[in-house]
């Protein structure tokens, strides 16, 4: 019924004026207002909906996720740009904040300024 519909995610923000230069200086997406909307406009068409809730609550899990050929070079990059990356218990995550499964790849968590999850993640071949 719905396979062939251009859906699209969201996720709640306090303010999205508190994170919109976040999105678009330090990430470098391409992001749009609408009202008090924010839309994230990503690789490949997808979009992202980022909306002001009151009493926000940031995700205790990964709301956003983006594939990267070279994580060290994204963590580098980013973190030259102000990102601290997150660290995890349970995770052997290297000096960076890298987290490496040889069998799924590596993955490193930052939050936005909302305290929202996300991630950079190298994934293996295969």
């Amino acid at each position: 019924m719905l396979g062939d519909s251009r859906a699209f995610s969201g996720f709640s923000v306090g303010s999205t004026e508190s994170v919109k230069d976040f999105y678009k200086d330090t990430l470098g997406l391409r992001v749009s207002e609408d009202a008090e909307l924010l839309v994230l406009e990503l690789g490949g068409g997808h979009r992202v909906l980022i909306y002001p809730k009151d009493n926000h609550e940031p995700a205790t899990f990964t709301v956003l996720n983006f594939p990267v050929d070279d994580i060290e070079r994204a963590v580098d990059d980013l973190s030259a740009r102000g990102v601290s990356f997150e660290r995890y218990e349970g995770f052997d995550q290297d000096d960076r904040g890298i987290a490496r499964d040889p069998s799924r790849g590596a993955i490193a968590w930052f939050k936005d300024p909302a305290g929202n999850i996300l991630s950079v993640l190298e994934e293996n071949p295969g």
